[in-house]
């Protein structure tokens, strides 16, 4: 293929264009992208244009959105952050690397990237490469389950149940929590049911807060994850959780929040609503200096490579990178049957 880079030239105009290779230098190696996968929260907020840094710049010092002061820099290249590949090229300084050796970590869609060495993870022996791709929605994940700060016994609400929210709930199964999953989609809560889920809600027709409420003699979810990015999810996890319970945000929410009401249960029952972000230096406060974004990620590989975790039935479709513009749009039609979509580079 040679060297190629996915390139967003403005909302849904997606191309794959090609690119020269980087130069290898001290401590890096050379990767060869096998597989990338995308994901169906950030980078359709690009795909579509309403991400907040396309309209707003953040300050790093002030940790603020503010009013852009210049346009947006596109084209944006190479975005995505789901790689797993084969090491084909190494610095003469690097020790712990060598050609051939599958890798998985962050690069973004494109058939090559040079890296620094430590930037990459080596696969476990026998792991289907496939299954690195969920190494960073797996840590999304994690990290919510971790801000819970869920309990043995636990009764958990795990709203949508897209890739993170099924990870989500197997993971809060194996915290031990009893988990309730909710999602409208049919074939996703089969999924769920697979993982471990204890009952499963579909959003269409009945209401998840009655379940939980009914499941625990009136109380309601010790903690609720909501993962789905809907600010009608986030208020019925809200509405499912007892008094002076957990509500861990997770999801990326889009626009205003109109369906969110705050002077209802929220107000009335104290909930305490908790922001989840896989990219902040701990999962929660409170874990600062025994968690870390690097333990998060290879926790989660560790609970995929033991087989506590099996992430490969959430593979949907896989696709040539060539036709990464259909893959981006088959994402964007939001069909209840698609949940990983994986790019193929040859």
């Amino acid at each position: 293929m040679g060297n190629w880079v996915v390139s967003l030239a403005g909302p849904r105009r997606i191309s794959l264009e090609p690119c020269p290779p980087d130069p290898l230098g001290s401590g890096q190696v050379r990767v060869r992208t096998c597989y990338s996968g995308i994901s169906a929260g950030t980078e359709l907020t690009l795909y579509r244009g309403s991400n907040p840094r396309l309209s707003k710049d953040w300050d790093d010092a002030a940790r603020m959105f503010v009013p852009r002061q210049t346009p947006v820099p596109y084209p944006l290249i190479g975005f995505g952050y789901e790689e797993v590949g084969e090491v084909i090229e190494v610095a003469p300084d690097v020790t712990d690397r060598h050609p051939g050796q599958l890798v998985w970590g962050i690069w973004g869609h494109r058939a090559e990237a040079v890296l620094a060495a430590d930037a990459v993870r080596a696969l476990p022996a026998g792991l289907d490469p496939l299954a690195a791709v969920f190494a960073r929605p797996g840590a999304i994940a994690l990290t919510a389950v971790l801000a819970g700060d869920l309990h043995l016994g636990d009764w958990v609400g795990v709203f949508g149940q897209g890739v993170i929210g099924l990870l989500a709930t197997r993971l809060a199964v194996l915290s031990g929590a009893r988990v309730v999953a909710v999602d409208p989609v049919p074939d996703r809560l089969e999924h769920a049911a697979r993982y471990g889920a204890h009952s499963t809600v579909d959003a269409t027709v009945t209401s998840a807060a009655a379940v939980l409420r009914q499941a625990t003699d009136g109380r309601g979810a010790d903690v609720c994850l909501e993962l789905s990015g809907a600010y009608p999810a986030l208020h019925e996890a809200i509405r499912s959780t007892t008094h002076a319970g957990r509500v861990v945000a997770a999801g990326f929410y889009q626009g205003q929040a109109d369906a969110l009401g705050l002077g209802e249960e929220f107000h009335h029952n104290r909930i305490q609503l908790v922001a989840a972000q896989v990219s902040g230096p701990t999962p929660a406060p409170s874990m600062a200096g025994r968690w870390t974004g690097d333990r998060v990620a290879q926790t989660f590989m560790d609970l995929v490579a033991d087989r506590s975790v099996d992430p490969l039935p959430l593979v949907s479709h896989i696709v040539d990178a060539s036709a990464v513009a259909d893959a981006l749009a088959l994402l964007d039609r939001g069909a209840g049957d698609v949940l990983q979509v994986v790019l193929r580079f040859s």
